[in-house]
């Protein structure tokens, strides 16, 4: 259970180390997706805080998406789903602006050393064995997106084919509520690219056409690495977009 410790919190205010230390309960597990988190008052008497400290690192929690607060029911910690969270890392939307839910396919599913480039990107040797699969996104019925997403297996342990093909909700919720792996934030950078022939064949372009290249590490709790994805986009109707605060 995390607690309040003088010696950690040099440096933070006060209201930032409560935030650490509900944070830390949360990657340890002991507030699961879904849950209601304790009253104000309990985690008041927990901490040795007032309310208004309290409140200002639920505040940022609440913010960042990590929790979400339910008018007259309580503070419950965020579940990944298509309706609450899917557009806060899905930003391919058409020209126009619309946002649309993407029809998946799962192309490809293998197990293989990291190699050099994710294992850097999710801080592991280039040895280490990682799970590589690969969807194709189709929005309003025309092929979108290739992702090719790399895990480690020591966090995704006996993650199969099956089980990805066929989940019932988003793959960020699978990582959540089946691995305890919540994905709190993501870095993102964006490059243009030429399509090869196995990616024009998927995307319906030809080979050579522009296709926008983003690559994407996804973070849990304490900075840990635990995606690797690159996305391959046909931008001749669709676009990224993002807002701060999304």
């Amino acid at each position: 259970m995390a607690e309040l410790d003088p010696s950690e919190s040099i440096g933070r205010t006060l209201y930032s180390e409560i935030k650490h230390l509900m944070l830390r309960a949360l990657s340890e597990g002991e507030w699961k997706a879904g849950d209601v988190i304790p009253s104000e008052r309990r985690l008041c008497d927990r901490f040795g805080v007032s309310i208004g400290t309290l409140r200002k690192a639920v505040d940022e929690l609440v913010a960042e998406n990590i929790l979400i607060r339910h008018q007259g029911r309580g503070t419950f910690v965020a579940t990944h789903n298509r309706e609450q969270q899917f557009f806060r890392f899905f930003n391919i939307v058409r020209h126009n602006g619309h946002k649309t839910y993407p029809d998946l396919y799962l192309l490809g599913f293998s197990k293989r050393p990291a190699g050099k480039m994710a294992g850097e990107k999710l801080q592991i040797a280039s040895t280490a064995e990682v799970f590589r699969f690969v969807n194709v996104l189709s929005l309003q019925g025309e092929p979108t997106v290739v992702d090719e997403i790399t895990v480690p297996e020591t966090l995704f342990p006996g993650l199969t084919e099956c089980e990805l093909r066929e989940r019932s909700n988003t793959l960020y919720h699978l990582y959540q509520v089946t691995y305890g792996l919540n994905v709190i934030r993501t870095e993102e950078r964006l490059r243009a690219g030429l399509a090869t022939e196995p990616q024009a064949a998927l995307l319906n372009v030809a080979p050579g056409a522009p296709l926008l290249h983003i690559y994407r590490v996804a973070f849990t709790y304490n900075d840990l690495p635990v995606e690797w994805r690159v996305s391959y986009i046909n931008t001749q109707n669709y676009e990224y977009f993002s807002t701060n605060g999304q």
